[in-house]
Formats: C-alpha cells, structure tokens, sequence
C-alpha cells in the first residue's frame, strides 16, 4: 500500500477503495499542457483522486 507522507509535520495516510476496499496505488497523471500530477488510483480501476495535501503542500508517496 502506498503510504502519503508530509515532509513539513510527519503526518501519514493511507488509503483504500470505497467500492472494493483495496488499497490504492501511486501514479502519475499526465494533464493536457504536458505537466504531471500525482495521484492515487484503484487497482481494479474504479477511480482515481489527487494525491492527499497536508499543510499546504501535497503528501510524497513512501511505498
């Protein structure tokens, strides 16, 4: 499981899917302008969410 970390106060997180309870996995999204963002998806394809946030900046991923 991909575990989303801050690097200002430490906080954690995991996450799972609400449709199959897996645990979902890091990746990157590719947007129209070229740049990319970090993302957690489901691995059976049920979705994807922006990688969580944590005083004011996004959570690294620590696999």
């Amino acid at each position: 499981m991909a575990t989303y970390e801050c690097s200002k106060c430490g906080m954690s997180v995991n996450a799972s899917c609400g449709k199959c309870e897996k645990p979902l996995v890091n990746d990157m999204l590719e947007l129209d302008n070229g740049n990319e963002v970090q993302i957690s998806k489901c691995p059976d394809n049920h979705g994807k969410i922006k990688s969580p946030l944590c005083c004011g900046q996004d959570m690294s991923c620590k696999i």
